[in-house]
Formats: structure tokens, sequence, C-alpha cells
């Protein structure tokens, strides 16, 4: 066999499993129907405008969601959302704001608000696009409350004058399965708290893993 015949199987050969390798992948899967559960955690990205209490004191940050999603017929699903931020200060500083100022005794070191946590529980609705194929699009719209703190380098713990306060959010998103029930959750959110008579604008980036259970 010479060169030119080995070098010409090889190509084949090569093209074949490239080829296969969707197909293969594409068998494995199995597509959520309606009145299935899927379980998702996902990994997140904030940043917060400067506007509003909080905005004006705190600025980006990292954060987890769990999310609970019910399939629901006609392309639709309904879920629960757990989610926790943190939002590091724009300014540490203790003057007053949407927290109680701290008071700066001299001689001392100053004790400064360093972030935000910011935990928030929530229904949201999602209307469903393409559910037949591997990746599933999806707009969604939610309500729920927050509950947020200051922590302080001091170590110690502020909570907001006002209290806890309530969000709605509007996202976009993906679902792209890739294993049998398992997909890649990724999409982007909009989340606008309502605190102290003030909005505050929030937007997330969000990616990680949702599964759902097959019965």
């Amino acid at each position: 066999m010479d060169r030119r015949m080995r070098a010409g199987l090889l190509a084949v050969l090569v093209a074949l499993v490239a080829a296969a390798s969707p197909a293969a992948a594409a068998s494995n899967l199995v597509l959520p129907r309606s009145g299935q559960v899927g379980l998702g955690l996902q990994g997140q990205f904030g940043t917060m405008l400067s506007s509003g209490g909080l905005g004006e004191e705190f600025g980006s940050g990292g954060g987890l969601t769990v999310k609970v999603r019910y399939r629901m017929r006609f392309e639709r699903a309904i879920g629960l959302t757990f989610g926790m931020q943190k939002l590091g200060a724009r300014d540490p500083s203790g003057r007053a704001g949407a927290f109680d100022s701290i008071e700066v005794v001299p001689g001392t070191t100053p004790i400064l608000r360093e972030w935000l946590q910011i935990n928030a529980a929530g229904i949201e609705f999602y209307q469903l696009f393409d559910t037949r194929d591997r990746t599933v699009k999806m707009i969604s719209a939610g309500v729920g409350i927050t509950q947020m703190s200051s922590h302080l380098s001091s170590g110690e713990t502020q909570y907001p004058i006002a209290g806890d306060g309530v969000y709605i959010s509007l996202g976009a998103g993906i679902e792209r399965f890739f294993y049998r029930s398992v997909a890649w959750d990724l999409g982007i959110t909009y989340m606008g708290i309502l605190h102290d008579q003030n909005l505050n604008n929030s937007f997330q980036l969000q990616g990680g893993l949702i599964f759902y259970a097959a019965y």
C-alpha cells in the first residue's frame, strides 16, 4: 500500500470518526418531558449599578444559585430559585447609607464595610423554545424576597436599616444537553431589588449544570 493510499484511508477514517461523534453524542441524550423536574447549580458573577441605596455602596462580585425547574406542557416551565451573592464595597467606609453609620473612635483602627451579601429566594416562570432539540432556549420572569447583610472588617455582621427587600427578575438563557438528561445551564439575568423605596439594578451572568430526574 503506497503512501498516498494510506493517507487517503487515514483521511476517510478521520472523517468517519468526526461524523460519528455528534451522532453518538445525540444517541446518548434523553431529553426531558412534561412533568419532569430538573435540579441545577450555577455559579454567577454580577454587578450592581451605582444607583439606589445599595448600589451607591456596593459594586460587583460572585455567587451561587440553586434552581428547581418543573417542565410543563406547551413549552413552559415553573421553578424555584435560591441564590447567594457577595458584592464588594465601592468605597469601604462606615458612613451612613443603607446601613447605620459606624462610629470612629480616635486612636483605633476604623471599622469598614467590606462586602454585601444578598440571599434571594423566589419563583420563576419560563417560556421555552425548541424543546425537542439538544439546545433549549428560554426567557424567564420571576419575583421573590431578599435578605441582605454587610460584613464588617471587625468580623461582625450589620443589617440594613430598612430590613429585607423584594425583587423582580427578567432573564434569557439556554439548556445545552450533552449527556442523557444533563445539560449546561447558561444565562443572563436582570434583577431589580426594591429596598427602602429605592430600586437597585443588578445584572448577572450565570453558568452551571442542570439534571432532569427520569421516572
